[in-house]
């Protein structure tokens, strides 16, 4: 089964001196492929800088994910609490418990 999140990403700019900006992209996740995951703080403290879209609201948390894709590993950072985060992946094989 596949869980749609919300992924934070740094949108690229085509100056290296220019500030980061980020957006928002809904985004499906295989559970059997989530390694681990943690609190984002760096990415609250960026909300609380006002670096991140203004449509979230300042209580908000986030998430790292860690995906296994094979002979290397990413990592995406998700709207949402790891408890909230572990709600929706539970039931799916992973952080049973």
């Amino acid at each position: 089964m596949i869980i749609k999140l919300v992924e934070i990403y740094e949108t690229t700019s085509r100056s290296s001196n220019a500030e980061s900006s980020y957006s928002l992209r809904e985004i499906y996740v295989n559970p059997d492929h989530v390694v681990s995951m943690r609190e984002d703080m760096s990415t609250k403290g960026r909300l609380t800088s006002g670096l991140l879209p203004e449509n979230l609201s300042r209580e908000q948390e986030f998430t790292k994910l860690f995906i296994n894709r094979g002979n290397w590993g990413s990592d995406i950072v998700v709207i949402g609490s790891p408890s909230t985060i572990q709600q929706k992946l539970k039931g799916k094989g992973l952080l049973k418990g």
